[in-house]
């Protein structure tokens, strides 16, 4: 198989705090089970959802280049993606929902690298190669679905988490692990999964980012399509699940139109879904997405969204009507008549005008913070942006002028005016003062003796969203995930199973001359448990006449009555064979 590096200019392109999440793929780690596993999963899964998918489905899988013989590597991946304007990457498990989508704003997919454990080959929560590269990738070969994860990821970075949206982040992520993990002991698991039980349990109100992962979770991963009667799979979460992929077809699971009320439904990673929703058709994804961020701060601004920066207590911007950006940690606000009139930071803050640091305005110089009034000047219906050049000397807002700027809501700025800075357009964003008072009645919010004053120019908050506008501006190169994926341990036992798939393997793809009686004997003496390779023993008997054939049929039987729990995935194994 060739796995030479192909690079894709989309990962070229991605900004550092990105590029912290990517780790190799190491294809040379996979197993011989493993690479059973993802056979057993896709040959199941093409079968079966080329009669419930939407039609998608298997013209992705065509296009991108995924193969139901091979784990996917990611750079043969890449290069194929890259012809429909796309790139992966391999990462480890979760990574934070923001990040997260910001790759999907840039056209590139995330996956898991890990594999599902031979005993979770149904489901598992943890995000793994066959959840992301055989639901995920096949999916975004429709340009029109493809462009619906692309704004979908462009609108969800910017929305605005809490500290419980991080808390459960953290929790869901080391149940996931612990979930996939061998040999975790159950108290181990109980004392996780009670901790995201309460967290779950725990009434705050939601976050937006709470929200829009929701719609995610109900389009993207568990998303059908077409009529709530006869609706086809999307999701990548039903794509991949050999489970829930028949399970949500049954009555049992109750289908609901999909409306922006998807927002404020939960969902549980942990647990089959109870009830999912069906969009008539891709387009109305898109409807339904520019519902929820016609909602959001990032569109809405103002008061409300000020004061979900400073509930989330971390870095966000805020925009003002002139375009001047100011990005940091808001810890203040003042208002009045329900409106900001001074806004403030504390620790490192940048300015920036459509997402480009402003020169000599970044983190070094806005080192403790920046606080600036918002809003109209007190008995004048024209804002400082509005004002002609004989306005603003009319006021003497001009360089060189001593002036007193009172504001609504009874902010006052008093100094010398050094110099303006103006927008593209002519208008004035920024405003620059020495020996310069900021008061608000008796309080002083800005003091001579610390310095000089930049006063930010704008009639009103038109948007609040989480991260910085230039995210060139700060350092944000510090994720280290509290949980590591948890590797498998091989033991003697465990290496000698994987010898025998690997010479089944070589048998059928290359034609190796071995002996299927000997390695059935050996399963049946060392390994009477595993069940998978005796099913690929009776495939390829049954494919080139074997008389192995019986006898191996003979051992699944016996597996069945010992192992009652697996006898649903050999029948299912059985009827791809006959």
């Amino acid at each position: 198989m060739n796995t030479t590096i192909e690079t894709n200019p989309l990962i070229d392109n991605l900004p550092p705090h990105l590029k912290q999440f990517i780790k190799p793929q190491n294809y040379d780690e996979y197993t011989p089970i493993n690479q059973a596993v993802w056979r057993y999963v896709m040959r199941k899964n093409v079968d079966y959802l080329s009669k419930v998918a939407h039609n998608s489905y298997l013209e992705g899988l065509k296009k991108t280049g995924i193969s139901i013989e091979h784990i996917p590597s990611m750079y043969g991946m890449n290069r194929i993606l890259k012809e429909i304007g796309w790139a992966a990457v391999a990462v480890d498990g979760f990574i934070p929902p923001n990040a997260f989508m910001e790759f999907q704003a840039y056209n590139v997919l995330v996956i898991a690298s890990d594999i599902r454990q031979l005993e979770n080959i149904e489901y598992t929560p943890a995000p793994d190669i066959i959840h992301e590269g055989a639901g995920h990738a096949p999916i975004i070969a429709n340009p029109e679905y493809a462009e619906y994860l692309r704004r979908f990821g462009a609108i969800g970075c910017k929305a605005i988490s809490s500290a419980h949206d991080y808390e459960i982040y953290e929790a869901i992520r080391e149940l996931s692990i612990l979930e996939e993990a061998e040999g975790t002991p159950e108290s181990e698991l109980k004392r996780v999964r009670n901790r995201v039980n309460e967290l779950q349990a725990k009434h705050t109100t939601p976050s937006e980012m709470a929200l829009i992962r929701n719609l995610h979770w109900w389009t993207v991963e568990y998303g059908l399509v077409g009529t709530v009667e006869a609706p086809k799979i999307y999701g990548a979460g039903l794509l991949s699940s050999i489970g829930e992929s028949e399970w949500c077809m049954t009555d049992k699971v109750k289908k609901l139109p999909y409306t922006i009320e998807a927002a404020h439904q939960g969902f549980d990673i942990t647990k089959p879904q109870p009830q999912l929703y069906v969009t008539p058709d891709f387009s109305y994804l898109n409807k339904v997405l520019e519902e929820f961020a016609n909602t959001m701060a990032l569109r809405t601004g103002g008061i409300k969204g000020l004061n979900k920066l400073i509930e989330s207590k971390a870095l966000g911007t805020i925009e003002l009507s002139t375009g001047l950006q100011i990005s940091g940690i808001f810890t203040n606000i003042i208002e009045n008549d329900g409106k900001p009139v001074y806004v403030q930071t504390t620790g490192k803050t940048a300015l920036a005008f459509r997402d480009k640091e402003i020169l000599n305005h970044g983190t070094d110089y806005h080192s403790e913070g920046f606080g600036s009034p918002v809003g109209k000047l007190k008995g004048i219906n024209l804002a400082i942006e509005d004002m002609s050049p004989r306005d603003l000397e009319a006021y003497d807002i001009c360089e060189g002028k001593e002036v007193c700027l009172e504001f609504e809501g009874n902010i006052k700025v008093k100094g010398e005016i050094i110099t303006g800075m103006r927008n593209l357009q002519g208008d004035i964003i920024l405003i620059q003062f020495k020996n310069c008072t900021v008061t608000h009645g008796d309080k002083i919010l800005f003091d001579p003796s610390w310095g000089t004053y930049d006063m930010a120019v704008g009639k009103k908050v038109i948007s609040a969203y989480s991260g910085p506008a230039d995210c060139f501006s700060f350092d944000m190169i510090t994720h280290v995930p509290s949980t590591t994926t948890i590797k498998p341990k091989v033991c003697e036992k465990r290496q000698k199973l994987e010898r025998l798939y690997q010479q089944v393997r070589d048998c059928r793809e290359k034609n190796a001359e071995i002996s299927l009686e000997n390695i059935l004997s050996e399963l049946k003496a060392n390994h009477s448990e595993d069940w998978l390779l005796t099913l690929e023993i009776v495939e390829l008997a049954h494919e080139r006449k074997l008389a192995v054939e019986e006898a191996a049929k003979a051992h699944l039987l016996e597996v069945k009555k010992q192992r009652p729990e697996v006898a649903h995935l050999i029948e299912n194994g059985w009827n791809l064979i006959y």
